[in-house]
């Protein structure tokens, strides 16, 4: 069946197949679902139990990839800052190796034992905050001759054993912490957390995330202000103003021989395009001289020969591997700061499994299958404190809005994604290419992603009645106290002296850390002021997610554990009442079983030509 048509002779969505479609199962006949691009929207290429060629699954799995890297590597370039690594682009590259290696692995154990959708895991903004917020204590303060790049002599002992002590005081308090979201979920007890955080408690919180961290994005961009401004231009030129007009690209298939097909490629690869763009550029000023070759001349960061020795030193392959930074240690006050920041990363997932499901052509996820979902993301932040990359893993809400733009909802997709992001990791160069981006580019890219992130924590409140005083009074008090008291506190660290110096590296942690404070002051005030559910947002918050999913086949095709599990557990009657465990194969109208593994997907008939994702996803 071919896809519907605008009226304009486009294609109706970013990549058009000839084949098998696939209801949303939310759509109402009649009902269009709100896209990005108008068209027929309700119908997928792919549902999230089809497995594409091969070839197609390898071509979308690297798109996933570009979309996520981003969010990726931004995080090892923030956290080198704490950990005194700005001059060191040889370690960043191995901790950009590392993110990427663990964020496969992660990948794959959820697609296969977690949620089992196709969703992609990555490196989380969540606890960036607190562990930044921790690196600024007295104890953990940089050196002042590690800020001089003239200085510093990366393969010094004296030198590694700086970044290193950080980075294992950060690994520790990551493993730790990891250990409660792993109880949460395996225990059930994420739905007794949902039912006492609503809006006006996810808004502060999220939104702190982003803007906690203007000051590593204006850090960045004030290299070269116009660079940063370039880059922020052309992100948004692709991403807003651009993204609907598709682009005539030759095609070959065997259906239709050598004609043009339209993509939406701006719609696809904004942020990359951006950044390419603006990489590309500063070569250019860098090989004609215009920028500045003195490092005391403004504007000398945006070159890119800075770090060209990179990529001869980084080696063709490297394998993390567990500790290999050293033991990990273990601070009070690091482990209760991302305590803050494993519950935030838990309420989000909870959200992005439901657009998720959506997206994918699933029925709701049911509680089994969100309760694994969360114990296997707290799983994969073990893994990446286990590993070393100074941070945890989440779902990512960017991967999730992809889902709606290729019209592929299969999880075999996401499972090529895992794979390639092992394999980048395995190849070092990949990674040290990434660490000669001029920093006023990063910092272009941090404005926009930063932006966004604080606009997605506004976004929340559109379910709470904002006409109410009440909740301008918890939503503006939350996140001006979030500003206020940790840039006090930083100014003033030894204002917190109650005698106990565990109690004290506690405080000045959570306190320092912007959307702990925002967060609990919404948490404290939305659940103790007065006020109607249907005010407070609860209503339809709960609406938006809720689980009306029941037994049946559809949903046990999708959730149910693979390779036979499911089969073996539904034989104990006791293992049906652990919180993880699906509750037994559901039967089908005609008395037959559930296909318990889950894991046999529908190939769809007729073998579809999919040749115009594939030369989107070329590119």
């Amino acid at each position: 069946m071919a896809p519907e048509k605008e009226s304009n002779g486009l294609d109706n969505y970013a990549f058009a197949l000839e084949g098998r479609f696939c209801d949303l199962p939310d759509a109402k006949h009649g009902e269009v679902l709100d896209t990005s691009v108008e068209g027929d929207s309700g119908k997928l290429a792919y549902c999230v139990t089809d497995v594409p060629p091969w070839y197609l699954c390898i071509l979308l799995g690297i798109q996933h990839c570009l979309t996520a890297f981003g969010g990726i590597i931004a995080i090892p370039l923030i956290l080198s800052q704490g950990l005194c690594l700005q001059h060191d682009g040889l370690t960043q590259s191995q901790l950009i190796s590392t993110i990427f290696f663990v964020s496969g692995i992660c990948t794959l154990l959820q697609v296969t034992f977690g949620i089992r959708l196709p969703i992609l895991q990555g490196g989380t903004f969540t606890l960036l905050a607190p562990s930044m917020a921790m690196l600024s204590m007295p104890e953990w303060t940089c050196p002042a001759w590690t800020q001089n790049a003239s200085l510093v002599n990366t393969s010094s002992p004296e030198f590694i054993e700086v970044w290193q002590s950080r980075m294992r005081a950060l690994q520790g308090s990551i493993m730790v912490g990891s250990l409660f979201q792993m109880f949460v979920g395996f225990s059930g007890l994420i739905g007794l957390f949902m039912r006492f955080i609503g809006p006006l408690t996810i808004a502060p919180t999220i939104s702190l995330i982003g803007l906690s961290l203007f000051d590593s994005a204006g850090t960045s961009a004030g290299y070269h202000w116009g660079i940063a401004a370039m880059t922020t231009a052309l992100i948004t030129l692709f991403s807003q103003y651009l993204r609907h007009i598709p682009v005539p690209l030759p095609m070959y298939s065997k259906d239709k021989q050598l004609h043009i097909s339209r993509v939406y490629i701006f719609q696809i690869l904004p942020v990359l395009l951006g950044i390419t763009l603006s990489w590309l550029i500063c070569y250019i000023l860098t090989i004609y001289n215009v920028l500045p070759a003195d490092p005391e001349q403004y504007g000398y960061m945006a070159r890119t020969d800075l770090k060209g020795d990179i990529m001869n030193q980084a080696p063709w392959f490297t394998f993390p591997y567990p500790g290999q930074w050293g033991m990990p240690t273990v601070s009070l006050a690091g482990v209760v700061g991302i305590l803050a920041g494993v519950i935030s990363s838990m309420i989000e997932s909870v959200g992005d499994y439901h657009a998720c499901a959506r997206l994918s052509g699933a029925p709701p996820p049911p509680k089994h299958a969100i309760n694994r979902g969360i114990g296997i993301e707290g799983l994969g932040c073990l893994l990446a404190g286990a590993w070393g990359t100074g941070n945890g893993t989440t779902s990512y809400s960017e991967n999730v809005g992809a889902l709606g733009i290729t019209k592929v909802g299969s999880r075999m997709v996401i499972v090529s994604s895992g794979v390639l992001m092992v394999v980048m990791g395995v190849f070092g160069k990949v990674g040290a290419v990434f660490t000669t981006i001029p920093s006023p580019v990063i910092g272009g890219m941090f404005m926009v992603m930063f932006g966004v992130i604080s606009a997605a924590g506004v976004s929340n409140l559109q379910y709470a009645d904002m006409n109410s005083s009440r909740n301008i009074f918890v939503f503006g008090f939350s996140m001006f106290s979030g500003l206020v008291i940790p840039n006090w506190i930083l100014k003033h660290q030894e204002a917190i002296a109650t005698g106990v110096v565990e109690l004290d590296q506690v405080l000045l942690v959570l306190l320092t850390t912007s959307m702990f404070v925002g967060g609990f002051l919404g948490f404290i005030l939305d659940n103790t002021i007065p006020g109607s559910k249907h005010e407070r947002g609860i209503l339809a918050w709960n609406k938006a997610h809720e689980d009306d999913s029941s037994d049946t086949l559809e949903s046990g095709e999708v959730y149910n554990l693979p390779f036979g599990i499911t089969s073996y557990w539904s034989s104990s009657s006791w293992l049906r009442y652990i919180p993880f465990c699906p509750p037994g194969e559901p039967r089908s109208p005609n008395g037959c079983g559930a296909d318990a593994n889950g894991s046999e997907p529908k190939q769809p008939p007729g073998h579809p030509e999919p040749s115009q994702i594939i030369i989107g996803v070329a590119l």
